[in-house]
């Protein structure tokens, strides 16, 4: 490919240079830079590209994509396109240089505060239980085939997603299931991205380190609604999937440019679960939709998940598939890697990792235990640093009034003092103990925790872990140190046999 040929659609506002130079690759980060590279210039949020247009050249970058004049002096030999915006043009930047590969696969995507892993691992078993084969991308890993790949962001770069999903179209993949996160959505990375069917699961705070606040976060979430194309290139019909029962259904279902389906349980919806049973050991109920109503078994635990199961269904219908097909599809997906994860170690109580990060998490994760719980519930959670400092009280009132005991701990504290950080989250705690006397404890180091959490715990009880899920690691400061709650939580139980 030329470079002449990677920004033909663009809308140039200046280049300088001859355009017809082969490329090999395309790159925002100065330091990926390889000779024959194609280098955009990126503001970022932290740090602009523009500075490290001098050190691109220098790597051997063959051209250059700008949006402002940088004041280095520039071979003569390498053009310069300068364009009004290079964020949001890299991801369609990225998507030509590595072929369209979303135009080759059904490309559903997934977003909303809570439930976008569990599911896009729904939708994969169901798609998967068809005979289709699925790439994902998410939270928890980016899986091609048999190739699991660590995730470095919920949703990668617009360059390092393009590459993933060329690499799926290449593999013989047909569908790709992906969360959408709102800094993805907010940043332009999913650019260059045709969605067939895009998921809202719900919205409640979170991010607002991020965003300036609650309606800024909606909005990019909305972005995913209004860029669905009823006349993309291609010819696939196109469906949002919006969950009715949140308060922001609605707007959404209005924002979309393609037609919808609502998902619901306690209104009417075009698909919606009914006679819901929930116990510890799975869910079951009906499910009436717009091809009609078909019972549905899963392992899965709590309505937090009927909802989940009610999206993947929408997307299961809206490809055609059969009521059976829809069923075996669900009753596939037995467990999500930290989600609700179920630690075993002989014991006679429950232990659960969850990834319950948010205040509306959390609540959904101890209104489940609270309906379906034998025993006491003791809580093991923190708040991570560096991150929205107004949600840390309000989880702390939730976990109070839910719990029975209460072990405040360090998530990923990063480069907060941790004791400042539980500090925060006890005042949320200490405003409920006049209406509710709870036991709790303060211990900064996690691991403390867990273990005291266990040894607390008797016969009939849950214990719940929350906070880092599926996340096998722990960042003090700035360094990033091996750390899985499950794995500590089994440790813990061992201990109890010796």
């Amino acid at each position: 490919m030329t470079f002449a040929e990677l920004v033909a659609p663009l809308a140039v506002a200046k280049r300088t240079g001859n355009l017809n130079v082969a490329i090999s690759s395309l790159t925002d980060d100065s330091r990926a830079v390889k000779p024959g590279g194609v280098f955009v210039a990126v503001k970022g949020e932290r740090v602009d590209g523009h500075a490290f247009v001098e050190k691109a050249v220098v790597a051997g970058a063959a051209a250059l994509v700008i949006q402002k004049d940088v004041h280095v002096p520039l071979p003569s030999s390498i053009p310069v396109v300068h364009v009004e915006d290079t964020r949001r043009i890299l991801g369609v930047l990225a998507g030509r240089f590595y072929a369209d590969p979303a135009s080759h696969l059904c490309m559903v995507g997934v977003t909303g505060t809570n439930g976008k892993t569990t599911v896009t691992y729904l939708c994969k078993g169901l798609l998967e239980a068809a005979g289709r084969r699925v790439g994902l991308i998410g939270t928890v890993a980016y899986q091609i085939g048999d190739e699991c790949i660590p995730a470095s962001h919920t949703t990668p770069g617009a360059v390092e997603l393009q590459e993933l999903l060329a690499k799926m179209a290449g593999a013989g993949m047909d569908a790709a299931v992906m969360e959408v996160s709102s800094h993805a959505l907010a940043m332009d990375r999913t650019a260059g991205c045709e969605f067939d069917v895009a998921i809202f699961t719900n919205l409640t705070q979170d991010h607002l380190d991020f965003h300036a606040d609650l309606e800024d976060y909606f909005q990019a979430k909305l972005r995913l609604f209004t860029g669905l194309n009823p006349s993309g290139a291609k010819p696939r019909p196109k469906r949002a999937i919006v969950n009715l029962d949140d308060p922001r259904g609605t707007h959404v279902c209005r924002a979309s440019r393609v037609p919808v389906w609502t998902y619901a349980i306690h209104q009417t919806a075009d698909i919606r679960a009914e006679d819901v049973r929930l116990a510890l050991s799975g869910t079951r109920f009906t499910v009436a939709t717009p091809k009609g109503r078909f019972p549905i078994e899963s392992q899965l635990v709590g309505e937090h998940n009927v909802y989940n199961m009610l999206a993947a269904i929408g997307v299961g219908l809206h490809e055609g598939f059969s009521p059976d097909m829809v069923q075996r599809g669900i009753a596939s997906v037995v467990n999500v890697p930290g989600r609700f994860e179920r630690v075993e170690g002989g014991q006679n109580f429950t232990v659960v990792v969850d990834y319950a990060h948010t205040e509306d998490a959390l609540l959904r994760l101890l209104t489940t235990v609270q309906v379906l719980k034998t025993g006491r519930i003791i809580i093991v959670f923190g708040c991570g640093g560096d991150r929205d400092r107004t949600k840390r009280p309000k989880m702390g009132r939730v976990a109070a009034r839910l719990s029975d005991i209460v072990f405040l701990t360090s998530d990923n504290p990063r480069t907060e003092d941790p004791q400042a950080i539980l500090r925060e989250v006890e005042v949320g705690v200490k405003e409920v103990l006049a209406q509710r006397p709870v036991r709790y404890e303060v211990m900064v180091d996690r691991r403390t925790a867990i273990e005291a959490a266990v040894r607390e715990a008797k016969t009939g009880d849950t214990v719940l872990i929350a906070g880092k899920g599926h996340e096998d690691y722990q960042i003090v400061g700035t360094t990033k140190d091996h750390f899985d709650d499950r794995e500590v939580a089994r440790a813990a139980l061992a201990s109890l046999r010796v």
